[in-house]
């Protein structure tokens, strides 16, 4: 989430700067998934917050723009009633609705905690596809992501979990348009894949291997891209994908392939310090004049990390402004080397 300081130093949302990133998205091309994990839902960014952003970026959006509903009203810890768990991923889903997106159910910590197996999954989410005006994006996010989420969907281990998943899809009544795997593990997502019924999409968060993942199997399957690693490098992706569109195969993999280790990176443990790497990126590519997150978080990686992420965003063509971008590392490298320390 783009931040700059505050008037006592404290970052806060710097509103433009946010918009501007999501309009360099459109303009090349992609959706938006808005009010997800990548802006710091859970890390800093409070529901109310995640409001407003649903708003503004609806307000600007002319373009597929899909919006995140959880239930981080409730306090992490608490042991939540299931009933205040719907009714908190309900108010969630009716803002998203009621701002003309699509909603992505998006994993629930308190749901987490609270239930005892798959039963709960299947009442809670089944009451929530009920109430969907039209069919719904599940995310299932893997606990690399958020540690809070281990064990999701009741199951001790990722077939048992894809079994209550596969049992809610056949039971919504068409009202589930598909499933975002942020797993990190390609086997898994393929035999998830394959196992969908007709028409549900999987929609890949593997930003390790979503290359080969969206480019497909010999057999015509592939997975749908709705992943972090595309805010960082959109360029190159935007490009990767036209030539997909072309049935260029070979122009997709030289656009893609080299973007692969600087996704690899920005993602390397402990993964839900991803954002970093995007937000250095974001500030590197003249999105947001400051590198800041909400909560100071831009401090959880290490300045050698954040080095070779520009090495590789510079190898992978997803630096748009070059000049720029090194000016702008050459700031940072020099604070480094003075009294304020990053």
């Amino acid at each position: 989430m783009a931040a700059a300081p505050g008037p006592d130093g404290t970052p806060v949302i710097d509103w433009e700067s946010a918009l501007r990133f999501r309009e360099h998205l459109w303009a090349h091309g992609f959706g938006v998934a808005e009010a997800m994990d990548t802006a710091q839902r859970g890390m800093g960014l409070s529901w109310p917050q995640a409001r407003e952003l649903i708003a503004r970026t609806a307000a600007r959006s002319g373009d597929a723009l899909a919006c995140g509903a959880g239930t981080d009203q409730l306090a992490d810890g608490g042991n939540h009633r299931i009933g205040a768990i719907i009714d908190a991923y309900t108010e969630q889903m009716a803002f998203v609705q009621s701002a003309g997106a699509q909603v992505i159910l998006m994993a629930s910590r308190a749901l987490a905690a609270r239930a005892r197996g798959p039963r709960d999954y299947l009442e809670v989410y089944g009451e929530l596809l009920r109430q969907a005006d039209r069919p719904v994006i599940l995310h299932w996010l893997g606990e690399a992501f958020d540690p809070a989420l281990r064990g999701y969907w009741g199951g001790a281990d990722f077939g048992a979990a894809a079994a209550t998943v596969l049992t809610l899809i056949d039971r919504a009544g068409g009202q589930v348009d598909g499933i975002k795997l942020s797993v990190l593990d390609a086997g898994r997502e393929v035999a998830l894949r394959r196992r969908l019924p007709a028409g549900v999409r999987l929609y890949t968060g593997d930003d390790f291997g979503y290359a080969a993942l969206i480019r497909g199997d010999a057999d015509g399957s592939y997975s749908d891209a709705l992943l972090g690693a595309f805010a960082a490098i959109t360029a190159p992706a935007a490009a990767a994908l036209a030539a997909l569109d072309r049935d260029d195969l070979a122009a997709y993999d030289a656009a893609m392939a080299p973007t692969v280790p600087l996704s690899r990176l920005i993602f390397e443990p402990p993964t839900y310090h991803y954002k970093v790497g995007v937000a250095f990126l974001a500030w590197l590519n003249g999105l947001q004049p400051h590198f800041a997150m909400l909560g100071g978080l831009h401090r959880q990686r290490p300045a050698r990390h954040l080095i070779r992420v520009f090495e590789l965003a510079a190898a992978a063509r997803a630096l748009t402004d070059p000049e720029l971008a090194v000016a702008r590392m050459g700031e940072f490298l020099a604070r480094l080397a003075g009294p304020e320390r990053v």
